[in-house]
């Protein structure tokens, strides 16, 4: 793992602190307001989006979470969202950078590296999954929005987004050739070299992104200071690499819990699921996913997954601790932000984040939805299956539709949504008849209250 962070780790952090001094953080917020700032619940939308954007170049779920939660959480405030909703908005779509393509926080460069799977292979089996995971969250902070009737932004603070593309489109083009290098075969740091000499000649073009000596100088500052925790990080998970492998550990592990589990792949996925979210708690991402590669992902292969599902699924979990208590750490620093409570500011981002806890399984059974070995129909059924399966369980958590469910409604809504995510021709229309069932009484119900 030292071996990686040290040589094309540290330049795609270096890559991404040049990017930050280009205005591109800024410019992908304002993306995100011209997008979805006038919708129903806007301010907590933008976060949304401008977090999936920046965490895919930080690198770091807390990191994204306090540069565009110093942003976003006062907005949402300001708009009404309670403290610990807009601290968790953030803090959920923050982590969920880590899981969204191309870069993923690096750890698709290490799962390529691990795994001898193409990087160009891992980046689209990414593209689903991710997809999936922000729209659980728009889901959410949607009906938190109807819920309470918040609005979204005046039209006076929304940039108009043809005219943002026409002015600041040139700062994209770091990243666009980046991952067309690495797409058509080049190595990873040959494109990062090359992003980055990219990143300075596009900052030329207006005067307000223009780097100067020292704006060059405080860009090589911060890629060497981050990659400091990083390497610390990879350093010690290269350790505990070579201890599971010297002392077999990680086998021991693997049939334990498969005894466990007695032989159940739901069950045994289940404690696999615990066990990484236990591993991954305050772990930097390419290090969580490297300890995670070494003694979860053993387990879910010997169930009979294929490489590249057992990897996502483990590294999905290993991600998603930084918002589960009690050691949320992205939870924590947004709520620092919004002066909220972080153990209550850690449950809702739990919540905001239940995607993330049911996507790794479904294509841990059904690899359709990571576009291994399958029809485009099977791909689009798998995927519509999963977004109503979501939208269940996301109005059963926030226990709102249409008006405020009953207790049987939202057990309905939930089942559902369940029966919609495991794969399956009778759960997929059991699961239908069940959320057509909720959202009708909910719509009758909604009707009674006008």
């Amino acid at each position: 793992p030292l071996a990686v962070c040290s040589t094309f780790i540290f330049l795609f952090i270096l890559f991404g602190a040049f990017l930050e001094r280009t205005g591109i953080g800024q410019f992908f917020i304002d993306i995100a307001n011209s997008l979805a700032g006038k919708a129903t619940g806007g301010p907590a939308k933008v976060a949304v989006i401008a977090s999936a954007l920046q965490g895919t170049i930080t690198g770091s779920s807390v990191a994204n979470t306090v540069s565009s939660g110093s942003f976003t959480i006062p907005m949402m405030k300001k708009m009404g969202y309670r403290p610990e909703f807009a601290a968790a908005v953030e803090a959920a779509a923050s982590t969920g950078g880590q899981i969204m393509p191309p870069i993923m926080g690096a750890a698709a460069f290490l799962m390529s590296e691990m795994t001898g799977i193409p990087y160009s292979n891992i980046i689209i089996a990414a593209i689903i999954p991710a997809f999936l995971y922000f729209t659980g969250i728009m889901i959410m902070v949607h009906l938190e929005a109807k819920r309470y009737g918040l609005k979204g932004l005046p039209p006076e603070e929304i940039p108009n987004f043809f005219r943002l593309m026409l002015s600041y489109w040139y700062l994209l083009i770091p990243l666009v050739v980046l991952v067309t290098m690495m797409m058509t075969g080049y190595t990873p740091a040959r494109a990062a070299l090359i992003a980055i000499v990219l990143s300075i000649v596009v900052s030329m073009f207006r005067k307000e992104t223009r780097m100067d000596f020292s704006t060059f100088l405080g860009a090589l500052e911060a890629g060497a200071r981050n990659i400091i925790g990083v390497g610390v990080a990879c350093a010690v998970a290269g350790m505990i690499v070579g201890t599971v492998t010297l002392t077999g550990i990680g086998l021991k592990l693997a049939n334990g819990l498969l005894a466990l589990s007695g032989g159940n792949i739901l069950l045994a996925l289940f404690f696999t699921m615990i066990a990484s979210i236990v591993l991954g708690m305050g772990v930097p991402t390419t290090a969580n996913y490297v300890i995670m590669a070494t003694i979860t992902a053993p387990i879910v292969l010997q169930l009979g997954v294929d490489l590249l599902p057992a990897h996502m699924f483990v590294f999905y979990f290993g991600i998603v601790a930084d918002i589960t208590p009690p050691v949320a750490l992205a939870a924590y620093a947004g709520s620092a932000i919004a002066r909220s409570n972080p153990l209550k500011t850690g449950v809702q981002a739990t919540k905001l984040a239940i995607a993330a806890f049911i996507i790794p399984y479904i294509f841990a059974l059904n690899p359709s939805l990571l576009l291994i070995g399958s029809e485009p129909l099977d791909i689009i059924l798998v995927t519509l299956t999963a977004l109503a399966g979501m939208t269940g369980v996301a109005a059963a958590t926030e226990g709102y539709i249409f008006a405020k469910m009953n207790p049987l409604i939202r057990i309905v809504s939930l089942i559902g949504g369940l029966m919609l995510i495991i794969p399956g021709i009778y759960t997929d229309l059991g699961g239908l008849a069940l959320l057509s069932i909720a959202f009708v009484f909910q719509k009758l119900s909604s009707r009674k209250h006008l």
